[in-house]
């Protein structure tokens, strides 16, 4: 840790919401280490806490209101040696200015343009006579690149790469383009910079995001796409994975499919957020697709890639889904039978064009049908699973206590799909044949291969 002339301070972080905004946090980290501030899990020890947060749908900011009600009890204990910084998507959303007025005592308020420089603002807020909270802009700019210090937060074996930031899908339901700002996108050689500095420290799953990464470059109107990124990052070479989340499928290309199904990193693994299949909802989500043009597309990428992986999400309960909508949903899922899917109740966001749509479905119906979807959902999970037994997959592994390890396969995703577990004596980051010997809903069991 760098020395200042504030003495030694350390920052205890807090990172809520998605692995976007993990990234931010990570860049948080960098910028407050080269400022000489350093970091501890114990808040006890800090001088400092940080919470990044999220503030996509209510649920989101209701984390965060309690963990910054935690925050302030923290400093309350030694208001004098104690701050408060609270960072991100929330300080964006803010608009009126409600939540800072709710938590006076917080310290310092960070927009998204200010993460990079979160550092030298948390010393200035540390001064005898600091400086005044600067003002989250309309319209963030920021986008992080290979030189941009951060520190690597997640498992050392994984890690997230933002290949673009903000969205200009302008979703009816989406608050994202008014926290977040336009799609803007990272150069091709950043990324690829980037990729490579990962799996020269020893990371063996490199996984990409952006709030739609199909829509990668598309603002520029360059030569540049996706698929262009990943077959120069499948040149890479190492024995690591690819893999590629949050696409949109109006955005879906061949090319992209064909790239994905030709190359020897990139994992047979798609997450694509689908939201609903109902036409009449489509449209009114202005999701710039329709109900045949989706299932055209999940029946191509299935025939060119047979072994793929489709994690979708959906929503339940978006204005005006009559029974009907909502019974088309239902079919859907049961005919697709998705390997991975998670599902949302609609929230009317301020300042969305859906908050004011008429014929909003009352709270208890969206949970219901988001109930029944996921009870067809884990029957089709336990069926899919257990056609695995008998399988060998190549699983990375995540965790290990004692001899029980837990791992993933390529259909996978960290802290969001399904687990292998085993027994063995292996090491976190090791790539390993296992066997599958038995399933459940969202998680399956296996042995170790033994080595020929």
């Amino acid at each position: 840790m760098q020395d200042n002339k504030y003495g030694e301070i350390l920052a205890f972080m807090v990172s809520l919401g998605c692995p976007k905004n993990f990234v931010d946090t990570e860049v948080i980290a960098g910028s407050i280490l080269t400022g000489g501030v350093g970091i501890t899990p114990d808040p006890e020890e800090a001088n400092i806490y940080i919470v990044n947060t999220c503030a996509f749908i209510p649920t989101a900011r209701e984390e965060a209101e309690s963990v910054i009600k935690e925050a302030l009890s923290w400093k309350k204990k030694l208001p004098k040696k104690r701050k408060v910084v609270v960072c991100g998507c929330l300080v964006q959303w803010d608009k009126d200015f409600a939540i800072r007025n709710k938590f006076k005592k917080v310290d310092l308020w960070l927009g998204v343009d200010n993460i990079p420089h979160a550092g030298n603002l948390i010393l200035e807020a540390l001064s005898e006579t600091p400086k005044a909270n600067p003002l989250p802009v309309s319209h963030p700019e920021y986008l992080y690149d290979d030189l941009t210090p951060r520190l690597q937060l997640t498992l050392p074996h994984f890690a997230y790469i933002k290949i673009s930031e903000g969205c200009s899908n302008m979703c009816s339901y989406c608050a994202i383009p008014n926290i977040r700002g336009k799609l803007r996108s990272r150069s091709q050689e950043s990324i690829v910079k980037e990729a490579s500095n990962l799996l020269a420290a020893g990371v063996k799953e490199l996984i990409l995001i952006g709030q739609d990464t199909t829509a990668y470059a598309s603002e520029s109107g360059s030569k540049e796409s996706l698929s262009a990124l990943l077959k120069k990052l499948d040149k890479l070479k190492g024995d690591f994975w690819i893999r590629l989340l949050y696409t949109h499928p109006a955005h879906f290309s061949s090319k992209l499919i064909d790239t994905i199904a030709q190359s020897e990193h990139v994992l047979p693994y798609i997450d694509m957020p689908l939201q609903h299949i109902s036409d009449k909802i489509l449209k009114s989500m202005n999701r710039k697709t329709s109900s045949s043009q989706i299932k055209k597309l999940l029946d191509k990428i299935r025939s060119a890639i047979p072994d793929i992986a489709i994690r979708t999400t959906l929503i339940t309960g978006y204005p005006g889904e009559s029974s009907k909508d909502f019974d088309e949903l239902l079919g859907f899922v049961k005919e697709q039978k998705f390997q991975r899917m998670g599902t949302f109740v609609y929230y009317p966001e301020p300042s969305t064009p859906a908050a004011s749509l008429q014929g909003q479905i009352p709270a208890e119906i969206a949970v219901e049908r988001l109930d029944n979807l996921m009870k067809a959902q884990s029957k089709i999970s336990l069926s899919f699973n257990k056609s695995l037994v008998g399988k060998v997959f190549d699983v990375i592994v995540d965790a290990v206590d004692g001899k029980n390890v837990g791992g993933r396969t390529f259909m996978d995703a960290p802290e969001i799909d399904n687990r292998v577990l085993f027994q063995g004596k292996i090491k976190p980051g090791t790539f390993v044949k296992v066997k599958i010997t038995g399933a459940s809903k969202y998680d399956i069991k296996g042995v170790i291969c033994p080595k020929k």
